[in-house]
């Protein structure tokens, strides 16, 4: 698909609009007392966030006609309500680091993180409010939709993580709601501020949700074919927590004989040595679902780009490139 910008054009909004986006984060959360419920959030926040979401919601916003500076209080609580996410996934996960930092519940301890990350979700809501626009009942309904939509993903995410048969449709609805529904929330919020049309705003989520499931499909690829480092985390980490990814469960319903034994007990074992991850790469690529994955990555890619085609400003573009950017990515 031709674009009618370049990546360098996208590369050069992107940078202008996270500086921008970055800038106003840090005038966020400026009470200074009760210290652990404003810190932990202003720490989270401070993070090497790539800021994808608000960017989208400005880009969003543009596409429909308006203007990113409508948008940006917008895409401002979207960023926070994600965050939030992140810290009580963190605590759920009992991971130690997020963006080579200790996590929230680490610095502080895990009641500040739970108090400090509801507190974030009222504050994104507030956020919200301050658009100037008549169509707030719209953008309150869209965050309540995607923070209960991504709560139901998590539930979904560790009734799996139990199961020991689950399928492909299984995890793409997981998928869709955990990951998807954040991204699609915050163009569907940037239609909305910009005064979409409800077909516009339509065809925003429909790019977000399909660029949502190839971003977190190829999160999946990555983390097996990257290099150490690349991600941020070791390779074929997925394979050694025996997470139930694409490539996982598809490559269960091709291998046979000692593949197929091999994949299985990586499930009934909850995960593997890290030895084992070359073997499993070996597996996916004689299977044909190294190739899949691409071609599923890339279908959806196609398709997000498509929906858009029916937006009336230059944002459409900009969407375009930087989706694009995002599926050559490998980090």
């Amino acid at each position: 698909m031709t674009l009618l910008i370049t990546q360098e054009q996208v590369e050069s909004r992107y940078r202008q609009y996270h500086a921008r986006i970055n800038e106003a984060i840090a005038a966020c959360f400026p009470k200074e007392s009760p210290e652990t419920l404003y810190a932990p959030a202003r720490y989270i926040l401070e993070g090497k966030g790539k800021r994808i979401r608000p960017f989208l919601t400005l880009l969003a916003s543009e596409a429909v006609g308006s203007t990113a500076d409508n948008a940006l209080s917008v895409a401002l609580g979207i960023e926070v309500l994600h965050n939030f996410t992140l810290m009580h996934d963190d605590i759920m996960d009992q991971a130690d680091l997020r963006h080579g930092r200790p996590t929230v519940h680490l610095q502080w301890d895990i009641n500040s993180a739970i108090l400090s990350g509801d507190m974030m979700i009222a504050y994104a809501y507030e956020l919200a409010l301050k658009a100037e626009t008549t169509r707030h009942a719209e953008l309150i309904h869209i965050f309540n939709d995607a923070n209960i939509t991504v709560c139901e993903g998590q539930a979904l995410d560790m009734e799996l993580e139990k199961r020991k048969q689950v399928s492909i449709a299984d995890y793409l609805d997981m998928i869709s709601k955990k990951t998807g529904r954040l991204i699609s929330a915050a163009l569907q919020a940037g239609g909305v501020v910009g005064n979409g049309t409800s077909e516009q705003i339509s065809a925003l989520v429909t790019f977000g949700e399909k660029i949502g499931r190839a971003f977190q499909i190829q999160d999946d690829y990555l983390d097996i074919m990257a290099d150490d480092g690349k991600s941020g985390k070791v390779a074929g980490g997925d394979v050694i927590n025996g997470k139930k990814t694409f490539l996982l469960l598809r490559s269960l319903e091709l291998a046979t004989g000692d593949d197929l034994r091999l994949l299985q007990s990586i499930i009934d074992n909850n995960g593997t040595s890290a030895d084992q991850v070359p073997v499993v790469r070996s597996i996916f690529e004689r299977s044909g679902v190294l190739e899949e994955t691409r071609k599923r990555i890339n279908s959806d890619t196609e398709a997000a780009l498509s929906a858009l085609d029916i937006l009336p400003g230059e944002g459409k573009e900009y969407l375009k490139g930087f989706a694009c950017i995002l599926m050559k990515r490998d980090f």
